[in-house]
């Protein structure tokens, strides 16, 4: 299962609005066959681990065990049904990571495998499985995107001096800004800060497609924002505003992840960065570049 995560997270960048999702097929103690989902609208990783299985293997699939990350599908969708191909190639067991959460699957998946005689374990490494498509879960279970809240601060906790921009990310945390934009669907600002610093809010120090680009004002307040992320099935939202852009998020609870950049320079007066929620818990922290970057989820 540990492989079928590292393969599902190939597809970060191109599976979406898909899951990310790995599949390994073992048989006589070793792996004939995997693969995972790289693209929305082309096979899933159930059909690209079987494709991989070479001639002289394909006799062991009688005897041979499935694992995939994520419950397979059993509808038609741009492709069909997964369920129907791991019983027509006769795999005598299937281990799950986790049940998948969207309306059409939720548990069907399994049912029609076990119905088929297949042996069936769901469950098996499912906290990292469910972290691994936090993005996609909370889209479906929750119907908005997954949302994190990202600022960069000074040691006094201050996001700009006296009013004015100030440079606090180093050129290497700065590009692990730009993965983090490459990695989410869309990126949000407030008024104040498009018209004040003018950012590209793009992916240039990092190889990945551009976020789509919001702006929150007077005539796009949040709920409609929530709404073109559904309307558009963007499963990630990335709030890189100002302080009432973000307070705006906090104080209705819409955030999952916290991310703060601090600096060791301080500066004596400026725009106070946010407060943290109460139920924020810090989940990692390290020093790049001499800045703490320090990273909360919800309790």
């Amino acid at each position: 299962m540990r492989r079928c995560l590292q393969l599902a997270s190939k597809g970060v960048l191109t599976a979406r609005p898909n899951p990310m999702v790995g599949a390994v097929i073992v048989a006589e103690g070793r792996i004939i066959g995997e693969g995972y989902h790289i693209r929305c609208g082309e096979g899933h990783a159930e059909v690209n681990a079987f494709a991989s299985v070479s001639e002289a293997d394909r006799h062991l699939l009688p005897e041979a065990t499935m694992y995939v990350s994520l419950e397979p599908c059993s509808h038609y969708g741009k492709t069909p049904p997964c369920c129907d191909l791991i019983i027509a190639q006769g795999v005598r067991k299937v281990v799950v990571g986790c049940v998948d959460p969207f309306a059409k699957v939720q548990g069907r998946g399994i049912q029609k495998l076990r119905e088929a005689g297949i042996d069936v374990t769901v469950g098996v490494l499912e906290e990292e499985c469910r972290w691994l498509n936090r993005r996609f879960f909370t889209f479906h279970q929750h119907h908005r995107p997954y949302i994190t809240l990202k600022w960069a601060q000074t040691a006094d906790g201050f996001i700009d001096k006296d009013g004015e921009a100030l440079a606090i990310s180093t050129p290497l945390t700065t590009m692990l800004v730009h993965q983090l934009r490459a990695e989410n669907d869309a990126i949000l600002v407030g008024r104040i800060t498009a018209e004040r610093e003018h950012p590209r809010l793009d992916t240039r120090h990092w190889g990945g497609p551009n976020p789509a680009k919001l702006i929150l004002s007077h005539d796009h307040d949040i709920d409609a924002v929530l709404s073109e992320c559904r309307e558009n099935q963007w499963l990630s939202l990335l709030v890189e505003g100002g302080l009432k852009t973000h307070l705006s998020f906090l104080e209705r609870g819409l955030w999952d992840i916290i991310r703060v950049e601090t600096c060791p320079v301080t500066v004596g007066a400026g725009t106070p960065a946010p407060s943290l929620p109460s139920n924020a818990v810090l989940l990692r922290q390290e020093t790049i570049d001499g800045n703490v970057i320090q990273t909360f989820c919800r309790h």
